[in-house]
Formats: C-alpha cells, sequence, structure tokens
C-alpha cells in the first residue's frame, strides 16, 4: 500500500497554510499511472479535504516534465490478461477521479509537460486546469484500443462540448497548450518558471474568500453538473441560511466599515 504522507511515494500530499497539495511523483515514468496510484488517491484526496488548515487543493507533479504521461501500459498488459483486474483498475479510477471532483474545496490542476490519457482524467476532474505554455494533452484510447470511461466522458463534455471531445478522442491526438485553453480544457497559461507563482497566486485569491461561500456555489454546480434543473428543497434552504451565517455577518459589516473581509467560517 501506498503511504502517501511519505514524500518517497509515488502520490503523496502536503498540508499548508491555506493550500494543499497532492503531487504525482513517478518522474521515472512520468508519473504513468497504476492501479496502486489510483487506489490510494481517494485517501490522499480525502485527507486534503479533511485538513481544516487547507482551503484550496493543487493538484499537480513533483517533477516540470510531466503532469502524468497517463496508464502504466506495461501494468494493462497484465490488466489485459485478467478481468478481475480489469474490474478493479476501472473501479480504482473511478473513485478517484469520483473522489477529486466531489471534493468540498476548490482544487486546481498544476500542469507541466505531458498530460495525457488516464493523467488528463485526473486534471478533468479539478475544478480549474492552470498549465505552462510547453504543456500538452491528449486522451489517446483509440490510440491503444480500448475505450474511454462514461463519466471521464461526460467530464470532458461539460468542460469542451461534443464536437471537441469527438475530435480528442477519435483521433487519440496531442495537442498544444494553446489548443487546449481555445477550447476550455486549459484555464490559463502561464511560462514555465511563471506557472507555480500564478497558480498560487489565484489559489490565495479563492482561499480569502469566504469558504462557506465557495464550497455551497460548488455543491450547486455539482447539482447542475449532474443534472438537477431547478431547486429543491436542500438547495432552496441551503441559499436562504447562508443569510445567517457567520460569514454573511462578516461580509455585510466588511463592506459597510469599507474593510477587508475576514471571514471565519472553516467548516
Amino acid at each position: 500500500m501506498i503511504d502517501y504522507l511519505n514524500p518517497e511515494s509515488p502520490v503523496y500530499i502536503e498540508g499548508g497554510k491555506a493550500l494543499g497539495r497532492l503531487i504525482l511523483n513517478r518522474p521515472d515514468k512520468r508519473n504513468a499511472m497504476s492501479e496502486a496510484m489510483w487506489t490510494v488517491l481517494p485517501k490522499a484526496v480525502q485527507a486534503l479535504d479533511d485538513d481544516p488548515d487547507v482551503r484550496v487543493i493543487i493538484v499537480t507533479s513533483s517533477s516540470d516534465k510531466a503532469f502524468s504521461a497517463g496508464a502504466d501500459i506495461a501494468e494493462l498488459q497484465a490488466i489485459a490478461a485478467d478481468p478481475k483486474r480489469q474490474e478493479s483498475n476501472r473501479l480504482a479510477i473511478r473513485d478517484a477521479q469520483r473522489t477529486l471532483a466531489r471534493t468540498k474545496k476548490a482544487t486546481i490542476a498544476m500542469i507541466y509537460g505531458a498530460c495525457v490519457g488516464g493523467g488528463c482524467g485526473l486534471a478533468l476532474h479539478c475544478d480549474f486546469r492552470y498549465a505552462a505554455t510547453s504543456a500538452r494533452f491528449g486522451i489517446t484510447p483509440a490510440r491503444l484500443g480500448i475505450i474511454y470511461p462514461l463519466s471521464d466522458t461526460k467530464q470532458l463534455m461539460d468542460l469542451v462540448g461534443p464536437a471537441h471531445a469527438k475530435s480528442l478522442l477519435f483521433t487519440g491526438r496531442i495537442m498544444a497548450a494553446e489548443e487546449a485553453l481555445a477550447i476550455g480544457m486549459a484555464d490559463a497559461l502561464f511560462e514555465a518558471d511563471e506557472l507555480a507563482a500564478e497558480t498560487e497566486a489565484f489559489a490565495h485569491q479563492i482561499a480569502a474568500a469566504s469558504q462557506y461561500s465557495v464550497q455551497g456555489i460548488k455543491a450547486t454546480i455539482r447539482r447542475i453538473l449532474d443534472g438537477q434543473l431547478d431547486d429543491d428543497d436542500a438547495s432552496a434552504e441551503m441559499f436562504r441560511r447562508a443569510h445567517e451565517g457567520i460569514d454573511a455577518a462578516e461580509g455585510v459589516s466588511a463592506f459597510l466599515e469599507k474593510r477587508a473581509p475576514k471571514f471565519p467560517w472553516n467548516g
């Protein structure tokens, strides 16, 4: 079992004041994702989501050469020969990406180099993707004779629309960061030596906002992405209850007093 608290592990986490990090750390394999890495990701992500000192989670690589080059192809050969492994690998990937997509806290993928296949799928399940101008993106099941999972395909379509999703999936092509930005797969591009600072600056903007608001808004957006079209009792109550919260009181007071708010809620 991978120890996600050990910085020598292929996946590990770092806590910190305001910003936490989930770090892919298999640089000799360009962070190719093994089943063991997928299996430990939900626990690692949950640990950051539960950490009261963390307000924003950054998903990145220990190397500036690759975010992740995708699946461990050598391992795929063993998985192909074993139906039980096929199912356990499918569930491991699904659980990891679902957990990442449904964190309470905001998530940002900080992308250097190759962001391909399963690695791209991981980035797609973050709220934002900040990338180096030298990054490259691709989703390549059609090059391997396999099929992209439905949940991953929906996540891709939600971001870039069906036409772009078909273009990427049908061809398996690798695209430059500029195209990724143009179609909505990347949210911002920076030179490699500026990426960390720019990503952290954006993360600190989110961290300075009301986390009651950020987490409530994220939950509302998730409901919409999951197909909800109008308020139900739970979402209506969430809207009403916010007006009575400690962050709303601080926000109004700070506005009237013409000062920066210091939001106390830390749920």
